[in-house]
């Protein structure tokens, strides 16, 4: 396994794990107007593990960025976080 092989799989979690962030910001906002199916035992996973998986990297935003009024903007910090400091990262790695 090359550099190059690790970089890219670390370029491609970082992806990943972005997209899953903005899934749950999205199905949050949905679920927030009242849309959901009560009992339905596969979405309940799927919000679950949404939930899991973002809100432990989530928090430490949303302690330090204040809401602005309903607006919740520390996920799009996260992101940005995230993104950048995974392409620093990356080309670490990489060594380029």
């Amino acid at each position: 396994m090359t550099r190059d092989d690790v970089a890219n799989f670390l370029s491609a979690l970082i992806t990943v794990y972005s997209l899953i962030i903005v899934a749950y910001v999205i199905s949050s906002l949905i679920f927030s107007f009242g849309v959901r199916m009560p009992y339905n035992r596969v979405l309940n996973a799927i919000l679950g593990f949404l939930r899991d998986v973002s809100e432990p990297y989530l928090r430490p935003f949303r302690r330090i960025i204040p809401q602005i009024g309903p607006l919740d903007i520390s996920p799009i910090v996260a992101i940005l976080v995230l993104q950048i400091g995974g392409a620093i990262i990356v080309n670490l790695v990489a060594g380029s």
